[in-house]
């Protein structure tokens, strides 16, 4: 099984592109839902945060404020910080062992872990390809602002607090550029698919010599 990562920054186009890997048939493991459910009511990384935070962060029915928590972290470099080292290994905990039943299943030729932290967060070495997606400055930051319905100076807090794109593109393998029409990404990423296949099929051929 090829481990791809599939990696870019805030709002750049990362869920076309896995959208297209997952209708041929890729496994899309999402960082930010295994993080959503990390976070539920009960579980360990919950009962951090709301130590870490206060009970000012829940909502009435006890799960956490995400945009409240986005809010603080990303005007907060300390608080980002603990929550990234909180959550990081925990997502890479469950990411290794849906790596380890897929493996053992046999199924799945190509398992991508979409993550706009991957290289952020040190992981880059786990996998076997990367794939970076950006976009240009402007493009990025005006999306942002329709996603979130945020003012431009919040876009700009959270895009400068990741790693800048050039900084992520010299650990690509792959780059999307997704500044143009969803059509030509969608393009790109059929393109990279294909890249991928073939490098499943090297991999498999290695394993097999050895």
């Amino acid at each position: 099984m090829l481990i791809v990562a599939l990696t870019g920054g805030i709002a750049s186009g990362k869920s076309v592109v896995a959208d297209v890997l997952a209708r041929h048939g890729c496994t899309i493991h999402s960082a930010d839902q295994t993080a959503r459910r990390l976070m539920e009511p009960g579980r360990p990384a919950w009962e951090k945060v709301v130590a870490r935070f206060g009970r000012k962060i829940l909502r009435p029915d006890q799960t956490i404020d995400r945009p409240g928590l986005a809010r603080i972290i990303f005007n907060d470099e300390e608080a980002r910080a603990f929550l990234n080292r909180l959550i990081h290994p925990l997502v890479l905990e469950e990411k290794r062992a849906a790596i380890e039943r897929l493996a053992k299943e046999g199924r799945v030729k190509i398992f991508v872990s979409e993550a706009a932290l991957t290289i952020e967060a040190g992981f880059a070495g786990f996998f076997d390809k990367i794939i970076v997606v950006y976009c240009r400055p402007e493009i990025q930051i005006q999306r942002l602002m329709e996603r979130d319905h945020i003012e431009r100076a919040e876009a700009l807090k959270k895009i400068q607090a990741q790693m800048p794109a050039e900084e992520k593109l010299k650990f690509a393998d792959y780059v999307i550029d997704s500044s143009g029409t969803i059509e030509e990404t969608v393009a790109q990423s059929e393109d990279v698919y294909q890249k991928l296949l073939e490098d499943h099929k090297k991999k498999n051929s290695v394993q097999n010599r050895q």
